[in-house]
Protein backbone atom coordinates (compact mmCIF):
# COMPACT_ATOMS: atom_id res chain seq x y z
CA UNK A 1 0.00 0.00 0.00
CA UNK A 2 1.28 3.28 -0.76
CA UNK A 3 0.03 6.67 0.98
CA UNK A 4 -1.70 9.71 -0.59
CA UNK A 5 -1.26 12.39 1.42
CA UNK A 6 0.08 16.15 1.10
CA UNK A 7 2.00 17.39 3.33
CA UNK A 8 2.41 21.07 4.23
CA UNK A 9 6.38 21.80 2.95
CA UNK A 10 6.80 25.05 5.03
CA UNK A 11 6.08 22.93 8.65
CA UNK A 12 8.78 21.86 10.60
CA UNK A 13 6.44 19.46 12.16
CA UNK A 14 3.71 17.51 10.10
CA UNK A 15 0.46 16.10 11.77
CA UNK A 16 -2.22 14.25 10.17
CA UNK A 17 -5.03 15.03 9.79
CA UNK A 18 -3.46 18.20 7.73
CA UNK A 19 -5.13 21.01 9.30
CA UNK A 20 -7.25 23.48 7.08
CA UNK A 21 -5.32 26.16 5.29
CA UNK A 22 -5.28 27.99 2.21
CA UNK A 23 -1.49 26.45 1.18
CA UNK A 24 -2.12 23.01 3.04
CA UNK A 25 -5.31 21.55 3.24
CA UNK A 26 -5.33 18.07 1.90
CA UNK A 27 -7.30 17.75 -1.33
CA UNK A 28 -10.77 15.14 -0.79
CA UNK A 29 -10.24 13.45 -3.87
CA UNK A 30 -7.55 11.91 -2.62
CA UNK A 31 -9.05 10.02 0.15
CA UNK A 32 -12.28 8.68 -1.11
CA UNK A 33 -14.00 6.17 1.33
CA UNK A 34 -12.17 2.94 0.71
CA UNK A 35 -14.27 1.60 3.42
CA UNK A 36 -15.42 -1.65 1.32
CA UNK A 37 -12.51 -3.57 0.88
CA UNK A 38 -8.89 -3.06 1.31
CA UNK A 39 -8.00 -3.36 -1.98
CA UNK A 40 -9.79 -0.46 -2.79
CA UNK A 41 -7.42 1.45 -0.18
CA UNK A 42 -4.47 0.11 -1.60
CA UNK A 43 -5.15 1.24 -4.81
CA UNK A 44 -6.08 4.27 -3.47
CA UNK A 45 -2.59 4.76 -2.08
CA UNK A 46 -0.64 3.27 -5.00
CA UNK A 47 -2.48 6.35 -7.05
CA UNK A 48 -0.88 9.14 -4.89
CA UNK A 49 2.46 7.60 -3.62
CA UNK A 50 4.57 10.14 -5.62
CA UNK A 51 2.85 12.93 -4.11
CA UNK A 52 3.52 11.67 -0.24
CA UNK A 53 7.46 10.68 -1.24
CA UNK A 54 7.45 14.37 -3.41
CA UNK A 55 5.96 16.13 -0.44
CA UNK A 56 7.67 14.39 2.23
CA UNK A 57 11.22 15.39 0.11
CA UNK A 58 10.22 19.01 -0.20
CA UNK A 59 9.63 19.17 3.84
CA UNK A 60 12.91 17.68 4.76
CA UNK A 61 14.99 20.09 2.16
CA UNK A 62 13.27 23.39 3.74
CA UNK A 63 14.58 21.59 7.38
CA UNK A 64 18.18 20.73 6.08
CA UNK A 65 19.63 17.86 6.71
CA UNK A 66 20.32 18.43 10.56
CA UNK A 67 19.88 20.70 13.80
CA UNK A 68 22.40 23.66 13.27
CA UNK A 69 24.63 24.32 16.01
CA UNK A 70 24.76 26.20 18.94
CA UNK A 71 27.36 28.79 19.52
CA UNK A 72 27.73 32.20 20.60
CA UNK A 73 25.66 34.31 22.92
CA UNK A 74 22.97 32.39 22.41
CA UNK A 75 24.96 29.09 23.45
CA UNK A 76 25.72 31.00 26.55
CA UNK A 77 21.87 30.85 27.87
CA UNK A 78 21.58 26.75 27.23
CA UNK A 79 22.30 25.75 31.10
CA UNK A 80 19.02 28.02 31.57
CA UNK A 81 16.94 27.49 29.02
CA UNK A 82 15.24 23.66 28.89
CA UNK A 83 14.41 24.09 25.30
CA UNK A 84 18.22 24.84 24.74
CA UNK A 85 19.14 22.19 26.30
CA UNK A 86 17.50 20.12 24.85
CA UNK A 87 17.92 21.46 21.13
CA UNK A 88 22.16 21.20 22.08
CA UNK A 89 21.51 17.46 22.81
CA UNK A 90 19.53 16.87 19.51
CA UNK A 91 22.53 18.40 17.65
CA UNK A 92 24.42 16.21 19.83
CA UNK A 93 22.89 12.69 19.25
CA UNK A 94 22.52 13.71 15.80
CA UNK A 95 25.31 12.15 14.09
CA UNK A 96 24.75 8.88 15.92
CA UNK A 97 21.36 8.65 14.50
CA UNK A 98 22.02 8.48 11.38
CA UNK A 99 18.79 9.49 10.11
CA UNK A 100 17.02 6.76 11.66
CA UNK A 101 13.28 6.73 12.05
CA UNK A 102 11.99 6.90 15.77
CA UNK A 103 8.40 4.84 16.44
CA UNK A 104 6.87 5.96 19.96
CA UNK A 105 4.74 3.19 20.77
CA UNK A 106 2.65 2.92 24.06
CA UNK A 107 -0.63 3.30 24.97
CA UNK A 108 -2.08 7.04 23.61
CA UNK A 109 -2.11 9.80 25.36
CA UNK A 110 -1.36 13.70 25.26
CA UNK A 111 2.35 13.24 26.55
CA UNK A 112 3.47 10.37 23.81
CA UNK A 113 1.85 13.01 21.32
CA UNK A 114 3.08 15.94 22.73
CA UNK A 115 6.61 14.37 22.55
CA UNK A 116 6.97 12.89 19.43
CA UNK A 117 5.49 16.57 18.26
CA UNK A 118 9.11 18.04 20.52
CA UNK A 119 11.32 15.31 19.10
CA UNK A 120 10.38 15.81 15.67
CA UNK A 121 10.64 19.47 15.95
CA UNK A 122 14.17 19.29 18.17
CA UNK A 123 15.89 16.10 15.89
CA UNK A 124 14.00 18.49 12.57
CA UNK A 125 12.28 15.24 11.92
CA UNK A 126 8.78 15.02 10.36
CA UNK A 127 6.02 13.59 12.53
CA UNK A 128 3.33 11.61 11.71
CA UNK A 129 0.83 9.67 13.79
CA UNK A 130 -0.25 6.43 11.62
CA UNK A 131 -3.67 6.36 13.46
CA UNK A 132 -4.42 9.67 11.88
CA UNK A 133 -2.96 8.63 8.73
CA UNK A 134 -5.26 5.56 8.39
CA UNK A 135 -8.36 7.81 9.37
CA UNK A 136 -7.78 10.08 6.74
CA UNK A 137 -7.19 8.01 4.29
CA UNK A 138 -10.67 6.97 4.84
CA UNK A 139 -12.26 9.51 4.67
CA UNK A 140 -12.13 10.64 8.39
CA UNK A 141 -12.54 9.10 11.89
CA UNK A 142 -16.25 7.94 11.22
CA UNK A 143 -15.81 6.06 8.47
CA UNK A 144 -11.96 4.71 9.65
CA UNK A 145 -14.23 3.28 12.36
CA UNK A 146 -17.17 1.80 10.48
CA UNK A 147 -14.27 0.00 8.74
CA UNK A 148 -12.85 -1.44 11.47
CA UNK A 149 -16.30 -3.00 12.76
CA UNK A 150 -17.25 -3.96 9.57
CA UNK A 151 -13.51 -5.65 8.55
CA UNK A 152 -11.11 -6.12 11.47
CA UNK A 153 -8.42 -7.62 9.63
CA UNK A 154 -9.26 -5.55 6.57
CA UNK A 155 -8.65 -2.65 8.99
CA UNK A 156 -5.49 -4.10 10.25
CA UNK A 157 -4.00 -5.18 6.98
CA UNK A 158 -4.56 -1.21 6.55
CA UNK A 159 -2.02 -0.51 9.50
CA UNK A 160 0.26 -2.56 8.27
CA UNK A 161 0.37 -1.34 4.87
CA UNK A 162 0.91 2.67 6.50
CA UNK A 163 3.27 1.48 8.78
CA UNK A 164 5.27 -0.14 5.66
CA UNK A 165 5.55 3.46 3.42
CA UNK A 166 6.18 4.82 6.69
CA UNK A 167 8.86 2.55 7.88
CA UNK A 168 10.49 3.01 3.91
CA UNK A 169 11.64 6.25 5.22
CA UNK A 170 14.07 8.18 7.21
CA UNK A 171 13.96 11.03 9.56
CA UNK A 172 10.55 10.73 11.32
CA UNK A 173 8.99 10.42 14.44
CA UNK A 174 6.02 8.11 14.26
CA UNK A 175 3.64 7.79 17.01
CA UNK A 176 2.81 4.49 16.05
CA UNK A 177 -0.99 3.20 17.06
CA UNK A 178 -1.24 -0.29 19.07
CA UNK A 179 -1.70 -2.16 16.01
CA UNK A 180 2.03 -1.44 15.41
CA UNK A 181 2.70 -4.30 18.28
CA UNK A 182 -0.07 -6.59 17.53
CA UNK A 183 1.19 -8.79 14.57
CA UNK A 184 4.94 -10.07 13.65
CA UNK A 185 4.91 -8.25 10.35
CA UNK A 186 4.55 -4.94 12.04
CA UNK A 187 6.97 -5.40 14.67
CA UNK A 188 9.52 -6.24 11.93
CA UNK A 189 8.24 -3.14 10.07
CA UNK A 190 9.52 -1.15 13.37
CA UNK A 191 12.80 -2.46 13.14
CA UNK A 192 13.44 -0.23 9.93
CA UNK A 193 14.20 2.59 12.45
CA UNK A 194 14.36 2.71 16.59
CA UNK A 195 11.02 1.65 18.65
CA UNK A 196 10.42 3.45 21.68
CA UNK A 197 8.24 2.28 24.62
CA UNK A 198 6.77 5.79 26.23
CA UNK A 199 5.14 4.57 29.34
CA UNK A 200 3.10 6.31 30.49
CA UNK A 201 1.55 5.05 33.94
CA UNK A 202 -2.40 4.48 33.78
CA UNK A 203 -3.68 6.47 36.51
CA UNK A 204 -2.75 9.47 34.72
CA UNK A 205 -4.57 8.34 31.33
CA UNK A 206 -7.82 7.44 32.96
CA UNK A 207 -7.46 11.23 34.66
CA UNK A 208 -7.08 12.60 31.18
CA UNK A 209 -10.32 10.80 29.12
CA UNK A 210 -12.59 11.57 32.64
CA UNK A 211 -10.99 14.68 33.55
CA UNK A 212 -10.15 16.60 29.98
CA UNK A 213 -12.32 14.58 28.01
CA UNK A 214 -9.00 13.40 25.95
CA UNK A 215 -9.43 11.40 22.57
CA UNK A 216 -8.75 7.66 22.53
CA UNK A 217 -8.99 4.97 20.01
CA UNK A 218 -12.25 3.06 19.93
CA UNK A 219 -10.85 -0.36 20.33
CA UNK A 220 -10.33 0.17 23.84
CA UNK A 221 -14.14 0.14 24.64
CA UNK A 222 -14.46 3.42 26.64
CA UNK A 223 -17.47 4.82 26.67
CA UNK A 224 -18.05 8.43 27.86
CA UNK A 225 -20.58 7.88 30.56
CA UNK A 226 -18.11 6.00 32.47
CA UNK A 227 -16.10 6.79 36.12
CA UNK A 228 -12.82 7.24 36.49
CA UNK A 229 -12.45 3.36 37.80
CA UNK A 230 -13.99 1.95 35.28
CA UNK A 231 -11.72 3.50 32.73
CA UNK A 232 -9.05 2.25 34.59
CA UNK A 233 -10.29 -1.26 34.81
CA UNK A 234 -10.71 -0.85 30.98
CA UNK A 235 -7.47 0.61 30.44
CA UNK A 236 -5.73 -1.86 32.55
CA UNK A 237 -6.90 -4.48 30.75
CA UNK A 238 -5.77 -3.04 27.42
CA UNK A 239 -2.22 -2.39 29.06
CA UNK A 240 -2.32 -6.33 29.67
CA UNK A 241 -2.74 -6.89 25.93
CA UNK A 242 -0.26 -4.55 24.60
CA UNK A 243 2.59 -5.02 27.09
CA UNK A 244 4.04 -7.79 25.67
CA UNK A 245 4.73 -5.73 22.28
CA UNK A 246 5.62 -2.54 24.34
CA UNK A 247 8.09 -4.49 25.62
CA UNK A 248 10.18 -5.13 22.41
CA UNK A 249 10.83 -1.78 21.86
CA UNK A 250 14.58 -0.87 21.39
CA UNK A 251 14.26 1.56 24.46
CA UNK A 252 11.95 2.07 27.30
CA UNK A 253 10.81 5.59 28.78
CA UNK A 254 9.07 5.47 31.64
CA UNK A 255 6.93 8.81 32.99
CA UNK A 256 7.07 7.81 36.33
CA UNK A 257 10.91 7.03 36.57
CA UNK A 258 11.26 10.33 35.25
CA UNK A 259 9.18 11.77 37.98
CA UNK A 260 10.70 10.02 40.71
CA UNK A 261 14.14 11.06 39.40
CA UNK A 262 13.88 14.84 39.05
CA UNK A 263 11.79 14.48 42.36
CA UNK A 264 8.10 15.09 41.54
CA UNK A 265 4.90 15.17 43.81
CA UNK A 266 2.40 14.39 40.86
CA UNK A 267 2.85 12.82 37.71
CA UNK A 268 1.10 15.74 35.97
CA UNK A 269 4.57 17.71 36.82
CA UNK A 270 6.74 15.89 34.19
CA UNK A 271 6.84 18.06 31.35
CA UNK A 272 7.11 16.62 27.69
CA UNK A 273 10.78 18.36 27.74
CA UNK A 274 11.90 16.14 30.81
CA UNK A 275 10.60 12.98 28.62
CA UNK A 276 12.24 14.01 25.54
CA UNK A 277 15.77 14.65 27.71
CA UNK A 278 15.54 11.42 28.74
CA UNK A 279 14.89 9.47 24.88
CA UNK A 280 17.33 11.49 24.33
CA UNK A 281 19.88 10.61 26.78
CA UNK A 282 18.77 6.66 25.82
CA UNK A 283 19.21 7.24 22.39
CA UNK A 284 22.60 8.08 23.09
CA UNK A 285 23.51 5.10 24.64
CA UNK A 286 22.30 3.03 21.90
CA UNK A 287 23.77 4.54 19.70
CA UNK A 288 26.77 4.49 21.21
CA UNK A 289 26.86 0.41 22.17
CA UNK A 290 25.95 0.09 18.15
CA UNK A 291 29.12 2.11 17.15
CA UNK A 292 31.20 0.04 19.99
CA UNK A 293 29.48 -2.95 18.54
CA UNK A 294 30.82 -1.84 14.98
CA UNK A 295 34.58 -1.08 15.93
CA UNK A 296 34.69 -4.51 17.27
CA UNK A 297 33.48 -5.80 14.90
CA UNK A 298 36.59 -4.19 12.23
CA UNK A 299 39.02 -6.56 11.08
CA UNK A 300 42.71 -5.21 12.18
Amino acid sequence: MELGIALRPSCRVVSLPVPSSSSCRASPSLFPLCKSHPQRLRACFASHALLLRSSWQSLRESKGSRPGRISGARASTVKTDPSLVLKTKAVEISDGLKGASLFLVGMNGSMKTNLGKLLAEDLRYCYFDSDSVVEQAFGGESAAKSLREEDEKGYRQSETEVLKQLSSMGRLVVCAGDGAVQSSDNLALLRHGISIWIETPITLLAKEITEKGNQYPSSWGISASDSYAEVTEKLAKVYEEMKGGYATADVTVSLQRVATRLGCEKLEEVTAHDMAMEVLNELEKLTRVKKMMEEAGRPF
